[in-house]
Order: structure tokens, then sequence, then C-alpha cells
């Protein structure tokens, strides 16, 4: 078969054919890499081949050169540049050349060819002509289509690199991708490729934007654009608008003024939808913005500082302007609108609800009317709308200015629960849920609580829909209204909730015997009835316990049904109910703790049948391994006679490399069960550091794993003391190696994980201080001050540490200090780094400032 035949078969509406044709292309890949992508590069510059083959070829190219995970990437890249300069001049040469093409998108697909060369070759200072080159095509006014097509080029180029890589081409990129999206550009087409090129390269043109008259010809020309008489391009024009409100939102105050304001309004009341999407998005987004300059503004004042970024205050200006547009579209509903599709009036109502938390009380009087105008209206629309507008400014307003309006209110949306529209009903359940969620202090106990429960109840029994908000509002309810953690135990005997609660959870198990499980709804229940759970007070013990048992005879009939699932569709629904049932066990044994103990039995059969009949879905596993972490946390020591029959399952786990999730969950589990057994978990403590110590050795399993690996340690060296002498050293040259990890400044991921892997090491640090510290081999540990210490100040000076950091930094200082009161580290604890991280006065929470003084008394101790 030749590579047309080849190509072609892989678009084949015949499964068997096109997977037989991808299959081979892979084979080919494998066994001949540069032939393979010269074979596919002469197929997609060939015209007299048909358009959808060089398609095909264009996107198998495209594929061989950029993957989604990041270590496939690697390999991908590595792959390409191991090529000889020929081959690679060829297959480049011919994707440029197939940028003219006149056949349909073949010119797309060799754009998406191009970027995927440039992403591996650009960031390695390789090929750096082919800015110039594109630039050079973009400026070929006697080829509308290679125009086209080099423009989309150089939008996925500037979409898929960093910034940094093309800050020096930034003008010359600028300069061509303006010039294509101009009023006086004859095609639309090219003012649309250049919009989008516009979009991608933004983040990087920060120069051209802090140069006024740059700044003013690119806003000019966007502006312009949003009057274009192609709807695409105005689509595009506002996206352009969004994204410069994100990147330069401190630059806008001038176009706010001029251009934006009015544009943005007349562009939210466009006929065609794809536009007024996009217009409020603009908004959406300046609502975001301000909420979090108002959130930054608050926590300056509270530490004496100035705020970075101040306020422009545009949506509170605009305000008299937009809400009535706003309000107007929430009337814009479709009767048969499907819940996924996003349409002009879900966006009208999210952008409300934006609106309220910018501009907090002053969204009140400006919505309130429409609210009392349309809330008992005829229309089903007005209705809707209405109760839309009403539940979008929950949050935002001081509860204060909003208590009165919900108290007049709740009467009347209770008893629209009975109303005889199905998207008015949906939304008033979605309000009374908000109310439970937000404002739970308005609902009075003795008067609105019993009719509240009792219409959340009777709309269990509604179209799937209004049940899963039905089910949302619920669990606020017990959220906000049962039993805290926080609360003081001896008071914790009943709730304002507690006589409704074993009502309401059989309610829920009701809603929850279906086979089907539309809208998610039959989620929603579970996940209600584990908040029920989580949330009981004493005198509602009974309801969990029978919830409890109720759930395992469910799970037992479930697994007993594993040999009658037939389909995918089967299978995904014995899956969803398995992980739902092992939710509510995990509440039942947090909620219980040692009191599972007369189930515990039962629960450990369960999960272990689970485990064996879950067919390797990882999912499942994660879940039962979580209900096994629960119970060996409920158990303590209780849990021994269990760990023998779960080992087994739980090695194939941490060996799964590739499964990143279960993996992790795995990880923790071991934590789970040191923590309970203590010193008992010394005989297996053998097995878990062989296994961890291995996984770290791994370089398929994902880097965060690792960090969970390092904290485990901790946890291992704590439960079992002194025991842990034999991994001591090198579990600490591990610690040390990691440690020594430095991140590039310019790399945000690295950073960040570099933050992520110093805490692990920390913890890791304070469990194994923790299991030496008062022993007699304490001595032990002095090798390794030197290294914990200069991790510890590596951490302190570290200007985005988190708070957890913070506090485990100072108390590894304190625990130290406490270890070796007689002098042995005192040179250590004399640096100045150390005093001077004692004695701050920065901002830190009371528990910290706890840790802190604490600390210093031991250094005291130390040092004297």
């Amino acid at each position: 078969m030749n590579a047309s035949e080849l190509l072609a078969n892989t678009l084949s509406p015949d499964a068997h054919t096109r997977q037989d044709a991808e299959q081979k292309l892979e084979s080919a890949a494998r066994e001949n890499y540069p032939a393979y992508v010269l074979m596919l590069s002469t197929e997609i510059v060939n015209e007299s081949s048909a358009p959808h083959v060089r398609n095909a070829a264009g996107l198998a190219l495209k594929n061989a050169l950029s993957a989604r995970e990041s270590a496939r990437q690697l390999d991908y890249t590595n792959r390409w540049l191991a090529l000889d300069n020929d081959t690679r001049s060829k297959v480049k040469q011919d994707a440029l050349m197939a940028l003219g093409s006149n056949q349909g998108k073949v010119g797309t697909v060799a754009a998406q060819v191009v970027a995927a060369v440039a992403a591996v070759e650009l960031p390695q200072g390789q090929w750096g002509e082919v800015i110039e080159i594109l630039l050079g095509f973009v400026n070929n006014q006697t080829n509308t289509n290679l125009r086209i097509a080099t423009l989309q080029a150089i939008g996925f180029i500037c979409e898929t690199i960093k910034p940094e890589i093309l800050a020096v081409r930034s003008n010359e990129i600028l300069t061509a991708v303006i010039h294509g999206a101009r009023k006086e550009e004859p095609s639309p087409e090219v003012q649309l490729a250049a919009i989008h090129a516009l979009l991608n390269s933004l983040e990087f043109v920060r120069d051209n934007f802090d140069r006024e008259g740059e700044r003013n010809y690119i806003m000019q020309v966007v502006c312009e654009a949003t009057q274009n008489p192609s709807v695409p391009v105005q689509v595009g024009s506002f996206e352009c608008l969004v994204r410069i409100m994100t990147l330069y939102y401190e630059k806008m105050g001038f176009y706010m003024e001029r251009a934006l304001f009015g544009l943005t309004v007349m562009g939210m009341k466009h006929s065609e939808e794809s536009i007024a999407l996009q217009a409020i998005e603009f908004w959406s987004t300046v609502c975001e913005i301000e909420t979090e300059l108002a959130w930054e503004a608050q926590e300056a004042t509270e530490y004496n500082e100035v705020p970075e970024q101040e306020s422009k205050f545009f949506a509170k200006i605009a305000l008299p302007e937009i809400v009535p547009v706003l309000l107007q579209l929430l009337t814009r509903q479709e009767e048969d609108a499907d819940e996924d599709e996003w349409n002009v009036s879900m966006a009208a109502g999210t952008c409300l609800g934006l609106l309220a938390q910018a501009v907090t009380d002053t969204i009140v009087p400006a919505v309130i009317p429409f609210i009392e105008a349309n809330i008992r209206a005829q229309d089903w629309h007005q209705r809707e709308a209405a109760v839309m507008a009403f539940g979008s400014i929950m949050e935002g307003p001081d509860p204060k200015v909003l208590t009165p309006l919900v108290n007049q209110a709740l009467p009347i949306l209770i008893d629209m629960m009975n109303d005889t529209n199905l998207q008015v009903k949906d939304t008033v359940a979605w309000t009374l849920g908000r109310i439970c969620d937000l404002l739970v202090a308005t609902i009075l106990p003795d008067v609105h609580l019993h009719p509240l429960v009792s219409a959340l109840v009777n709309g269990l029994n509604d179209n799937p829909r209004i049940v899963a908000n039905c089910c949302w509002a619920l669990m606020n309810l017990s959220d906000q209204l049962g039993f805290q953690e926080s609360d003081d135990p001896s008071s914790a005997q009943t709730t304002a909730l507690s006589p409704y609660v074993e009502g309401i959870v059989q309610a829920l198990l009701r809603t929850t015997e279906t086979a089907s499980n539309e809208g998610n709804y039959r989620t929603a229940a579970y996940e209600a009835i584990t908040s029920f759970v989580t949330h009981s007070a004493l005198d509602t013990i009974p309801v969990v316990q029978s919830t409890a048992v109720v759930i395992l005879n469910r799970m037992e009939q479930l697994i007993g049904m594993q040999n009658q699932i037939v389909g995918v569709d089967d299978r995904n629904n014995w899956n969803d109910l398995q992980s739902n049932f092992c939710g509510v066990i995990i509440s039942v044994v947090r909620k219980l703790g040692n009191g599972i103990q007369p189930l515990a039995d039962r629960i450990m059969t369960l999960v272990l049948q689970l485990i064996q009949a879950a067919a390797k879905t990882s999912t499942i596993l994660e879940d039962a391994f979580l209900v096994v972490g629960a119970l060996a946390a409920a158990l303590d020591q209780g849990f021994s006679p269990y760990v023998q029959a779960f080992l087994p399952f739980l090695f194939p786990a941490l060996k799964a490399h590739e499964d990143t999730q279960l993996c992790t969950v795995a990880v923790g589990v071991i934590g789970d069960i040191s923590r309970a057994l203590g010193e008992q978990s010394a005989q297996f403590s053998n097995a878990f550091m062989s296994v961890l110590l291995e996984n770290l050795q791994s370089d398929v399993l994902n880097r965060n794993v690792k960090i969970s690996i390092l904290s485990c340690f901790g946890d291992i060296a704590m439960a079992i003391g002194t025991s842990f002498e034999p991994y001591l050293n090198t579990t600490m040259g591990v610690l040390r190696q990691a440690g020594a990890v430095q991140p590039n400044p310019l790399d945000i991921d690295l950073v960040e994980y570099v933050g992520m892997l110093r805490e692990g090491i920390l913890d890791a640090y304070q469990g194994v201080v923790a299991a030496f510290k008062n022993t007699d081999k304490v001595s032990l540990l002095l090798p390794h001050v030197p290294s914990i210490l200069e991790l510890v100040q590596r951490c302190l000076a570290d200007s985005e540490r988190t708070e957890s950091a913070s506090k485990t930094c100072i108390g590894l200082i304190g625990d130290l200090a406490d270890s070796f009161p007689d002098g042995q580290i005192k040179q250590y604890l004399l640096a100045e780094w150390v005093a001077s991280e004692l004695r701050s006065k920065s901002r830190m929470s009371p528990e910290t400032k706890r840790t802190l003084r604490w600390a210093r008394e031991m250094v005291k101790r130390a040092t004297a």
C-alpha cells in the first residue's frame, strides 16, 4: 500500500480500516523515523495529491512532533533533534511551501506543522530565520492563501512558545499582524487570521504596550475590528479586548472612557450571539480583576502596606449602563436550551454574579426593581430572569444589606418550587441553594426551615436538573447548619437541622435508587448524603449507622453483579456507583471514629472484593484505598489484623508508575497505616521503604508523586521512632540531594515545583527529627544538622514560601535546638540568619507565632 492510500485510510469511516492504517503509520515512525517524516512532508507539498490526503499527512507530521504529556514531548523533541540537517531542512522547506496551497485546509495544516517544528527548534536556538521567512510571506500581496496560512502559523507559534523566546522579534511580528488586522485589509480571511495571531502574541508585546503611541495604534486597530462586517472578525476582536484587559488592566483607563464602554455595551446587545457572548466576557473579566484588586487592597490595609495595583473601578462607573443590558439578556432564555450549551442568558447571569462581587452593595438598588417587577410575571421568561438575578447577587453585598430582602423573598421562592415551568423551578432550586450556602443566617429555624426542607425534599421527585439542584441546596444546608468540627463537642448534642436529618437522608437514599445518573443527580444525592453524615450531631448518629448498613448492602449487591456487566455504559455506571459508595463510607468512618469497629470486618472484606473486581480501573482503586486509609486512621492499632490481607493489593499500586493519581493515593495509605499502627508498623517498614526508594529511582513516575514519597519517609520515621535507624543515612542522603535542586527563576512551573518539593523534604525532616528526639540515639542526627538547616535557610529566604513552609522551618529550628539542649549544635544556632528569623516581625498566623515563640525559647536554652 502506498503512502497516499495509507494516509487516506486514516480518515476512513470504517474503524477497522482506520485503526489498521494508524498502526502501520506508527510502525513506520518507529522503524525508520527519518524516512517517515520525509514521506509525510513530500505528501503535504504534493499539489497533485487529494487535499484530504495532504491534510492527513500534515496532521500525522504535526503529531510526530508535538504531544500533550511532557515526558512524551521530550521524547519527540529529542527524536527530531537527532535527525540529520538535510532531513530536517527538507521537512521544513516542504511545510513552508505548503503554506501557499490553494487546496482546502492544506495551508492551515501546514501552518500547524511549521509551528510544531518551531516549538521544538526555537527554544534550542535553532531555525531563528523562520520568523523572518514568515514575515516575508505575510507581505506577499499576490497570494492571499499564503498570507492567511502564514498568519495562522505565526499565531500557532506565539501560542505554543514561551514569550521570552520570541520577545526579540516582537516588533516585527506585531507590525505584520497589525497590518493584516487593519480595516483597510480587503480580505476578511486575512483579517481574521491576523486577529487570531494578535490574540496569541499579546503576552510578549508588553514593551510595545508600554509605549503610548504604539499602544494607541494597537487599540485603534482592535476597536475598529469590533465594527468589522465579518462576524468572526468581530468575535476575534472582542476576544483580543478580553485578553488585553487581563494583561494590561492598569493602562486601560483612557480607552475605557473613549471607546470601550460604548463598544462593549453595543456588543452585548448584538443580535449575533457569538459577539454578545464575547462582549459579556469582557465585563466578566473586568469584574474578576477588580474583585481581586479589592481583596488585595483590603489585605494591604490590614498590614499597613500600599497595594501593588489600584482598582480603577470600571465596573462601578459602568454599572448604570451595563446592569439594564444584563437584566434584559437574562430574559433571552430558550425553552429547550441544552444545559451544557453556553448561551447569552447564562453568560449574563454569570456576569451579574461577578459584578455583584466587584461592586458589592451598589448592585442591590440597581437590580431589586427588576426583581420586584418580574418575579410574579405571567411570562416565565420574566419570572426566571427575576429569580436568576436574585440568586446572582447573593455573593458580594454585605449580608446585612441582603438579609431583609432574603427574609422577604424566601416564602415566595419556596412557593415557586411549585411553578408550572421547569426552568423557573430549576433556577429557584439553584437560588435556594445559594441562600443555604452564602446566607444561611437568613433562614430562621422557626419560620423558614420546615417549609424550605419540605420544598427541597419534594423537589427530589422532579426533573433530574431540579433534583441535582435540590441535592446541592440540601448539602449546603447541612454544611452550614450541621455540626462543625470547630463546634464545642459538649454543645454538639443537636443542631437546628437534627429533627429533619433522618427524613432527608431517607429521601436522598430513595433518590439514589435509580439506574440512570442524568444531569449527575444521583452523584449529587450521594454527595448530599455524605455531607449529612459528616455534619451529624450526636442525636443523629443512629442515622449515620443505618446509612452505613444501607450503603454496605448496596456495595455487596453491586459487587455480586460484576459478572452481569456487558457494555461500556454498564461498566461506567458500576464504577460511578462504587465511587459514590466509597465516598459515603469514608465519611461514615471519619464520623464514627473508633465506633466503626463493629462494621470494620465487613468494610475491609467488601473493599478487598471491590479492589479485585475493579478490573484495574484506577479511579475505583483510588477510592477503595482512601476507604482503607480512613479506616486505618479511625482504628489506630485496631487496624493491624487487616494489614497482611491488604498489602498484596497495595504494592502493585505503588509500582503502577504511569498512574500518577493511584500511586499518590497508595503512598498516602502507607502514611495512614504507619501513623495508625505506630511502632507496630516497624514489621512492614522494610517493605515500605524498599518500594518507596525504588519509586524515587523511576524515570516514569510523576515528580509530584516523589514529593509525597519524601513526606511519607517522615510519617514512617515518626511512627517507628528509633527503629528507623537502618534507613536514616539513605533517607537523609536522598533528602539532601533533593533539597539541592535550584529552580530557573524564568520557569514558573519549575519554581512552583521546587517550592512544593522543599515542603515535602521539610515534612520528612520534621518526622525524622521527631523520631530520634528525646531518645538515646539522638546523636545519630548530628551529622545531618548542617544539611537540614541549610534547607531551612534556603526556604526562609524564598519570598514565595507558603505560610505552612515558614511554620515547618521555624518548628524544625526549635526541634533541633530541643534535641541538643547541651550546646552540641550551638555554632549552627548562633548563625546570624537564625537570630534574624527568630526576631522576625513579618505577617504570620497566630499558630506560626506560637511556634516562633517556642523555637525562640528552645534556641535560647540550647545556646546558653
